[in-house]
C-alpha cells in the first residue's frame, strides 16, 4: 500500500496502559486475538502501510512487551520503542515518541488495544490529512458515553475534540465521535504536543489538545468518517476481547466465503493464522487453522478438527477430530489422502497422495509413499514408509533409545501385522510380511516373512487362583 501524500508515515501505537478491568498479570495489548497479541495486529497494520518507522509506547510491564514484540519482529529495524513512566494520558504518551519524529513525517497515532483498523481505512486518512492538515477518524455511536465529542462549527468544520468529562449536556447529546486515531504532520505535532497541559477533569495531558492549536494557527482539522466500528473498538475487558474476536473471524469467514469456501455454520469458524484455500474446499463446524494452512482444491475438512502449519493437497479428506500441527518442519498431506477421525500428525510428516491415516494413528518425522496405510491405533515416527504399504493396528516404531533417535525404513508393498514392535534403526525389506505381535530388532530380506515371538503354551484343566474366604 503506497502513500498518496508522498511523505514518510511514522506510526506511534501507544501501549502503555495497565488494563485492570482484565484482571490478569498479562499487560492489556499482550493478550491474544486470531493467535497473536492486539499490540501485534496494529504493528501489522502499520506495516501494511509501509510505515518508516514505529514507535510503540509500553508503560506497565514495559519489559514484557518489549521482549515479546522484539521477539516477533526479529530483525525489523524501523520497530523502535519509548517509555511512559508514569502513565500522565494520552498527550503525554505520545510525548515520549516525539525524539524518534523526524519533521518531514506525517504521524499517525494508533491504539495498542484497538486491533481491527484496516489498512485501507488508514491510508484513507493519510490522503485526508495530505501531509499538511490534521485529520481525524471519526465515527456516530448512538451512545457515545466516555469517547471525545467532534464539536463542528455552524459551517460543519471540525472545532474542537471534548472529552466525556469535560463536556457540558450539549455537547454530550453530540453522537460524533474522536475514535482516538488521527494523522498529522510531524513539523505541527512536535510543538503542539510542547504546549499540552492538564488543566481539565482528569489532570491528564490529553492529546485532543492539538485540536485547539490547530485552529489557533490556521490548520485545517479534517474528519474522514467511517460507519464500522469494529475498526475503532478498544479492548478493556475479557467480554470485549471476546466479541472482537467473534468479529475478526466473521470477518475472515466472509472473505473466504466470497472467494467459493464452502464454511458450514460461520459462527463456528476461527483462523489463528493465515489461511488459504483452492475452489471447492468445504469445511464443517468447530475446526480451528493456526500459523500458515494452505488447502487444496476439494479438500474437505471434517468437524471439530484443529489444523496448523500444512499444506493439503487436492481432493484430501480429513475427518472429524484430527488434529495436524506441523510446527517449524511443516506437515504435507498429499492428493486424494483420507485422515482420521481421531489422528495425529506432527512436524515432519510427509503424507503421499492417497495414503490413509485412520483413526488413534498418530505420524511424526515420517514419509508416507503413494498408498500406503495405517488404518488403526499405531505409531509412526522417524519412518520411510513405500508404496502400498499396510501398517497393523497396534504397531509402533521404536525410534528413541533413550539418547537417539533412529530411524525406520519399511519398503514398498510390505505387510505389518497387529501388535508389531520395529525396533530402529531397521529396514523391512521390499514385499517382506511381519507376523502379529513380532518385536523385529534386524533388517529382514524383500519378501521375506518375519515373525518374532514367544512360543505358545497351553495347559489344560489349568484353574485360577480362587479368593480366600474371609475369616
Amino acid at each position: 500500500m503506497t502513500n498518496s501524500s508522498s511523505r514518510p508515515v511514522d506510526v506511534v501505537v501507544m501501549a502503555a496502559g495497565k488494563g485492570t478491568r482484565m484482571k490478569s498479570a498479562l499487560p492489556k495489548v499482550l493478550h491474544t486475538l486470531a493467535g497473536k497479541p492486539m499490540v501485534q495486529h496494529v504493528i501489522d497494520t502499520a506495516r501494511n502501510l509501509n510505515a518508516r518507522r514505529t514507535i510503540v509506547i509500553t508503560g506497565h510491564g514495559a519489559e514484557q512487551v518489549e521482549q515479546a514484540l522484539t521477539s516477533a519482529q526479529m530483525q525489523d529495524q524501523g520497530l523502535k520503542f519509548a517509555r511512559q513512566m508514569p502513565q500522565l494520558g494520552t498527550g503525554h504518551a505520545v510525548q515520549q515518541a516525539v525524539p524518534l519524529l523526524a519533521d518531514d513525517g506525517v504521524v499517525v497515532i494508533l491504539s495498542g488495544d484497538v486491533p481491527l483498523t484496516r489498512a485501507e481505512t488508514l491510508q484513507a486518512l493519510l490522503d485526508v490529512c495530505a501531509g499538511q492538515q490534521l485529520a481525524l477518524l471519526t465515527i456516530d455511536f448512538a451512545d457515545p458515553t466516555g469517547y471525545g465529542r467532534i464539536v463542528r462549527s455552524l459551517r460543519g468544520q471540525v472545532h474542537a475534540i471534548v472529552e466525556h468529562k469535560d463536556a457540558n449536556e450539549e455537547q454530550r447529546a453530540i453522537r460524533e465521535v474522536y475514535s482516538g486515531i488521527m494523522a498529522v504532520p510531524a513539523r505541527l505535532l512536535k510543538p503542539w504536543l510542547a504546549r499540552l497541559d492538564n488543566q481539565n477533569a482528569q489532570q491528564e495531558f490529553y492529546l485532543t489538545d492539538v485540536v485547539k492549536f490547530a485552529e489557533a494557527e490556521g490548520v485545517p482539522v479534517v474528519a474522514y468518517k467511517i460507519e464500522d466500528a469494529t475498526q475503532v473498538a478498544g479492548v478493556n475487558s475479557p467480554a470485549q476481547l471476546a466479541e472482537l474476536e467473534r468479529a475478526y473471524q466473521q470477518r475472515q469467514a466472509q472473505a473466504l466465503m466470497a472467494e467459493g469456501v464452502r464454511i458450514i455454520d460461520p459462527a463456528r469458524f476461527d483462523v489463528r493464522g493465515e489461511l488459504t484455500c483452492a475452489q471447492d474446499v468445504q469445511i464443517d463446524v468447530n475446526c480451528i487453522f493456526q500459523g500458515r494452512v494452505q488447502l487444496g482444491q476439494g479438500v474437505k475438512v471434517g468437524a471439530n478438527c484443529v489444523i496448523a502449519n500444512c499444506v493439503i493437497e487436492a481432493g484430501a479428506v480429513i475427518h472429524p477430530f484430527t488434529h495436524i500441527d506441523g510446527e517449524k518442519l511443516g506437515v504435507t498431506v498429499g492428493e486424494g489422502a483420507l485422515i482420521g477421525p481421531f489422528a495425529r500428525l506432527r512436524p515432519g510428516a510427509q503424507l503421499g497422495a492417497e495414503v490413509h491415516i485412520g483413526n488413534f494413528v498418530e505420524v511424526k518425522n515420517s514419509t508416507m509413499a503413494k498408498g500406503a496405510k495405517a488404518n488403526h491405533l499405531a505409531y509412526l515416527g522417524d519412518a520411510t514408509v513405500g508404496e502400498r504399504v499396510n501398517y497393523g493396528a497396534g504397531s509402533i516404531t521404536a525410534n528413541y533409545d533413550g539418547a537417539n533417535k533412529h530411524r525406520t525404513v519399511i519398503e514398498a508393498d510390505v505387510h505389518i501385522g497387529s501388535n508389531c514392535v520395529l525396533v530402529a534403526p531397521v529396514t523391512i525389506g521390499a514385499g517382506g510380511t511381519v507376523g502379529g505381535g513380532s518385536t523385529i530388532t534386524k533388517s529382514t530380506e524383500p519378501g521375506a516373512l518375519s515373525v518374532a515371538r514367544g512360543k505358545q503354551v497351553s495347559i489344560a484343566n489349568w484353574a485360577r487362583p480362587q479368593k480366600k474366604p474371609k475369616a
